[in-house]
């Protein structure tokens, strides 16, 4: 069996044009012969480039409005023809069915229109019925033909063209497993569509990269996903997976914030972050929230980078670097540290689910994408909240949302001073936080708290009173709020009780 195929003929049909002009071109270089049908045909004949109709193989037109064009034996025919078996081709020559050697094709936007918010109509009709017939053809005859399922292919197809016409089953066998997640991904859309009560999971990829290791070097990585839709690397090494879980972690958190803020993340939390309108102080105070855990770790601002900003990053060892755009001579020296990822953040809107393995299976959630209000803030006790009270207790419960639970955050003047984070007992919690605040200076007097569930006893409140803290947020839901309510009464603490839970596990 020759596992090399020449590429002499190529089925083109697509919704998406971009990029096309450049295969189409290679392939007339080439002298492949060019087949296709509707706006496609009218493309590449805008590129003066000769190609042959469908309808001229099949002897019937587009009908329904464009509903049916590629659906003929003919053309599946010349898809799915074993180049080897004499029964198929003396089909071939029987019917006079062209051979494939090369089918391009993407899908009609279903998951785009759905998410559009379009009428149920509109929905149906993205329902690709030609398209993803002619992806399954094509890759299950692999052994013979390319197929190209999706325009995020094209550069790859490119430098195929590029060193020739000729095509290794390896590399058929490859693009025919892309077309298959492709076809299943597209499928799994319109299934959760029709049956939303019991909707099956599945990854949304659109390119996998195999990373150094996992989270230690004994494990395998891989990151499933378009990391470039997201980000552009301006400079630095590959990403680790750890990179990855951090930079989740930092773009996750810096989305709820509007005002001016800088960040810094280790281990998927913040070990500092402030806001301030003075971006300069906004970095300074984020540093100050534990500068010995920030070596090393990764910053986030919602802000540009600056020069002035960039210098006094530049004065430790930050692994990471994310804004949403920066200064020519920001990145100049920021870039003196070659190992340094300096990415910018292209997007701030995050999916709506996510989701961890777990067992034999997955689990499945909303993202918690609650920010409170000011209107939302209101003192359960006998003292009201002052103005700035009310702005840093929503900047601490936004900041106590991501971080590991059990957790407590202090907060004063728009500054993290100090977090417990991932203890066992909510008391623990409270003590590491105070002890954070306190070794770094940090006067807890006049502060606020936030704890991302309820408080069981009225202890962690007195704690927090001991160490000069006057108002918390929480949830509430304890069978002994009211004990809670009561200690803050006597002694002129505020509290406001959300009944919004934030465990992050």
């Amino acid at each position: 069996m020759n596992e090399l195929r020449q590429i002499k003929n190529a089925l083109i049909s697509v919704y998406y044009k971009d990029g096309l002009d450049v295969i189409v071109k290679k392939l007339n270089k080439l002298g492949v012969v060019l087949y296709s049908t509707g706006g496609t045909k009218s493309f590449i004949e805008s590129l003066n480039i000769p190609v042959i109709s469908v309808e001229s193989i099949t002897g019937y037109p587009s009908i329904l409005g464009g509903r049916v064009k590629t659906l003929h034996p003919k053309i599946f025919g010349g898809i799915l023809s074993r180049r080897d078996n004499t029964a198929d081709i003396l089909d071939l020559s029987k019917f006079s069915i062209p051979v494939f050697d090369l089918v391009i094709v993407d899908l009609y936007p279903f998951e785009e229109t759905l998410k559009s918010g379009a009428s149920e109509e509109d929905i149906i009709e993205k329902i690709d019925v030609g398209g993803i017939s002619l992806i399954r053809a094509a890759a299950k005859n692999f052994n013979d033909v390319l197929i190209i399922p999706s325009t995020d292919n094209y550069n790859k197809l490119s430098a195929i063209l590029d060193s020739g016409a000729e095509t290794s089953i390896e590399t058929r066998k490859q693009f025919a497993g892309l077309a298959f997640k492709v076809s299943s991904h597209y499928d799994t859309e319109i299934s959760n569509f029709f049956s939303p009560e019991s909707a099956a999971f599945n990854y949304k990829i659109k390119g996998n990269k195999q990373l150094r290791y996992g989270e230690n070097p004994h494990q395998k990585g891989d990151f499933f996903g378009n990391f470039d839709e997201i980000f552009e690397q301006l400079n630095g090494k590959e990403l680790s997976y750890n990179n990855l879980l951090d930079i989740d972690a930092a773009v996750c958190l810096i989305s709820d914030f509007d005002e001016p803020t800088f960040a810094v993340i280790k281990h998927n939390n913040a070990c500092g972050i402030a806001t301030d309108f003075n971006l300069k102080q906004a970095w300074e105070k984020a540093l100050a929230g534990d500068p010995v855990s920030a070596f090393g770790g990764i910053i986030v601002t919602n802000q540009i980078i600056n020069k002035e900003i960039a210098e006094e990053i530049n004065k430790i060892f930050f692994e990471i670097v994310i804004a949403p755009a920066y200064e020519t001579d920001a990145i100049t020296l920021l870039s003196q540290k070659k190992n340094r990822i300096i990415l910018v953040n292209k997007i701030t809107t995050l999916p709506t689910s996510q989701f961890r393995s777990i067992l034999n299976g997955v689990l499945l959630q909303d993202r918690d994408n609650k920010v409170l209000s000011s209107s939302e803030v209101t003192s359960v006790t006998k003292s009201q909240f002052s103005k700035e009270e009310v702005t840093d207790l929503i900047f601490a419960n936004k900041l106590v949302k991501h971080t590991k639970s059990n957790a407590i955050v202090l907060v004063k003047d728009k500054q993290l001073l100090g977090s417990g984070i991932g203890q066992t007992s909510r008391v623990d919690a409270l003590k590491q936080s105070i002890a954070k605040a306190q070794s770094f200076g940090f006067d807890l007097n006049g502060a606020v708290m936030a704890s991302d569930a309820f408080f069981p006893f009225a202890d962690s409140v007195q704690i927090a009173y001991e160490a000069g803290i006057n108002a918390v947020i929480q949830p509430g839901g304890s069978i002994r709020d009211k004990d809670t309510i009561e200690f803050c009464n006597e002694h002129n603490i505020k509290m406001a009780l959300t009944g919004i839970r934030h465990f992050k596990h």
